[in-house]
């Protein structure tokens, strides 16, 4: 496995000012945002396409010239917004990420499932997270029918015809696949393109034993993020983890994203990451800040000390003893 960042943390930064941090920090990969929620300041995907492949070209040397590789291109959006501009915009980003992952030699490509409403009248996507009163049932089986599974098996056609082995959707609540049971039902219904971007802290924030997702998810992941997640028990015995209070609120709320290491300790991150190596996962742990009780390059410098200790890098050896 390798060790990268997200590098949408620094879109404040030129992007070569940026790999040249990276690399000086440790880190071995990046992950480049393309658009829709995480913005595009490092990497436009229609400009970059339109200008034609010297452009391509001297982006990717950008990167591999420093002894980096790109991890994944991440869209993260909503193409299933029930207002049909926010789709748009998002699902022709999604697009033009596989495109121009194609042009780069990259085989995964990183977004959200996205929701729907929960009728075609809707003007606000609607999570539904529990099956009565009766109308929320038929909400959930019509998004699912009408509109998820139907997307995503034009989506993972695109995916193909431009050589993306895996579309990692990030298991995040407020989408419609949140958790391993809806990641494997989508993949059951459209096939193996689709796949997880692994983000403990958003499984950490359900209550979800994240060794035991790995197992169940197994072959299904195709990238991970590094991301840690806290839950402060005095505020989540008595409100539980469902929190729409800011980030900001930290004392308030039931939970906070953390820096690796800030939520759980060693020991369960060396778990996950020695299971992950056990269902055949050797890419990449890409750390993404999202600590609001430390800066960005703080974070980052603490995360990347942190996994280096857990971080298993090169091959098993032969078991002797077996």
């Amino acid at each position: 496995m390798k060790l990268g960042v997200f590098t949408v943390l620094f879109g404040s930064k030129p992007f070569q000012e940026t790999l040249d941090y990276v690399k000086s920090l440790g880190c071995e990969a990046v992950e480049i945002g393309c658009g829709a929620y995480p913005g595009d300041a490092h990497c436009k995907p229609a400009q970059l396409l339109a200008k034609g492949a010297s452009a391509i070209n001297a982006f990717k040397k950008a990167v591999t010239s420093r002894g980096l590789i790109i991890s994944a291109l991440s869209c993260h959006g909503n193409p299933l917004h029930p207002d049909p501009k926010i789709a748009k915009e998002h699902h022709e980003i999604f697009v033009n990420t596989c495109k121009l992952a194609n042009a780069l030699g990259i085989n995964r490509v990183i977004t959200f499932s996205g929701c729907p409403g929960g009728s075609p009248t809707d003007k606000v996507p609607n999570w539904v997270v529990a099956p009565w009163p009766p109308d929320h049932a038929e909400a959930l089986n019509w998004q699912w029918e009408n509109k998820v599974i139907p997307y995503w098996k034009e989506a993972a056609k695109i995916a193909k015809d431009n050589g993306i082995r895996y579309i990692c959707l990030e298991m995040h609540p407020n989408f419609v696949v949140y958790n391993p049971e809806t990641l494997l039902r989508l993949r059951a219904a459209v096939g193996s393109t689709i796949g997880a971007n692994f983000d403990p802290s958003h499984l950490f924030w359900q209550g979800i034993e994240v060794s035991a997702a790995i197992r169940r998810l197994g072959p299904a992941i195709g990238h991970v993020h590094a991301k840690d997640c806290r839950i402060y028990e005095e505020n989540a015995r008595v409100n539980g983890v469902l929190d729409t209070k800011s980030y900001t609120e930290e004392p308030k709320r039931s939970w906070i994203f953390r820096t690796v290491g800030y939520g759980h300790g060693a020991s369960v991150w060396r778990d996950i990451v020695s299971t992950l190596r056990m269902v055949g996962y050797d890419h990449v742990l890409s750390i993404e800040h999202e600590d609001s009780l430390m800066s960005g390059d703080e974070g980052l410098k603490k995360a990347i000390a942190f996994l280096k200790e857990v971080l298993i890098a090169e091959k098993p050896g032969v078991a002797y003893w077996a």
